[in-house]
């Protein structure tokens, strides 16, 4: 199988924190946020229920300092990774200078951004906003803050890609890892609930089958042979396709995909016995279908969607984590995405102990 192996992962949504089957699959009802309701945000929302990450909090977790000025989106990213490098177990002597970071997102903080901008409008002259929340601004600033707290010098990319984000960002370690350009990643997706983001996607009629959730999930990616700095074994292969379908091809587009992602990973499509989908809406199958007619059999639909809320670009890795949370899994799966202006994506995934290759 080509393409690259997961050694180490991380979620951190609603159903809470998770590296192992220990609480990921585990649904959870969306929880109060809204004021008056015992929820979390102070600002008036557009709905008083969503998925939140329960109980996080920053400086518990990680100490006030260097994360005085994390948002929320940054913080989340932070101890994420922090979980995924731990149960990749890198030892003391890895090389940190050949460890990169790629996350997924789909603008950022939306909350930093806003808040930021209006503090220039809002405050005296000559615009005495603290300069010390700008990084929060551009969309690589929680990447950046992973690569400072822990040491790692390696390549650090952001992939805005909204639905896809999570694929792209893993699509985009492969070729890092391919080219040799470093020996480990870490490829994941972060988007954080905020009064700013409920009221775009209120707005916009983005979260209209579910309600909007956050989360934050990556995975610690090397060839099947990783440095010897790697004290885990591969827990899971994975092999990503992208590609565009204008207009009404998307379907044909994402069967393409899917087709080239399996040979690929040598895959037989009916060794499949999951689809992961990023559909939220129980009837809408626009995904699941595409692939099926591929397949030629109906497996299993896994819409981590209907459990954990509407994640954009993180939705894919937390999918992902639900099914490697799964204490038994059965055989290859395919993860799915799409975007509305015709993106597409898909990723064969492979727990080792399927394949026989546990023991690498």
């Amino acid at each position: 199988m080509t393409g690259v192996s997961v050694f180490g992962w991380s979620a951190l949504t609603s159903a809470g924190m998770a590296t192992s089957a220990a609480t990921a699959s585990l649904p959870r009802p969306d929880a109060p946020v809204a004021p008056g309701t015992g929820g979390l945000f102070t600002e008036s929302l557009p709905s008083p229920r969503g998925h939140v990450v329960p109980g996080f909090d920053i400086r518990a977790r990680l100490g006030r300092k260097g994360t005085s000025t994390y948002d929320r989106a940054t913080g989340l990213a932070v101890v994420c990774c922090e979980d995924a490098l731990g149960a990749a177990e890198l030892f003391a002597d890895a090389d940190r200078g050949r460890v990169g970071v790629v996350l997924g997102t789909t603008i950022g903080s939306f909350r930093s951004t806003s808040d930021f901008s209006r503090e220039t409008l809002v405050q005296e002259k000559p615009y005495l906003v603290n300069p010390m929340l700008f990084p929060n601004t551009v969309m690589n600033g929680a990447a950046g803050q992973v690569a400072i707290r822990h040491g790692l010098r390696g390549v650090n990319a952001t992939v805005a890609g909204g639905a896809l984000g999570f694929l792209n960002a893993v699509r985009y370690a492969e070729m890092v890892l391919a080219g040799g350009y470093a020996d480990v990643m870490l490829a994941g997706a972060v988007e954080e609930f905020s009064a700013h983001r409920a009221w775009a996607a209120h707005l916009t009629g983005t979260t209209a089958e579910v309600p909007l959730g956050e989360a934050a999930a990556v995975f610690v990616l090397s060839a099947p042979q990783p440095p010897a700095w790697v004290g885990a074994a591969p827990v899971a292969d994975l092999v990503t396709a992208t590609g565009f379908g204008p207009g009404g091809t998307g379907a044909r587009a994402l069967l393409a995909c899917a087709r080239r992602a399996l040979d690929r990973a040598g895959v037989a499509p009916s060794d499949v016995t999951a689809v992961l989908t990023g559909e939220a809406d129980e009837a809408g199958q626009d995904e699941y279908l595409a692939v099926a007619g591929l397949l030629r059999h109906r497996p299993r639909r896994v819409a981590a969607k209907r459990l954990l809320g509407e994640c954009d670009a993180a939705s894919s890795a937390a999918a992902l984590a639900v099914w490697l949370a799964d204490p038994e899994p059965a055989g290859p799966a395919l993860l799915t995405a799409r975007n509305a202006d015709g993106a597409v994506a898909v990723a064969v995934v492979r727990r080792c102990a399927d394949a026989g290759t546990g023991d690498r």
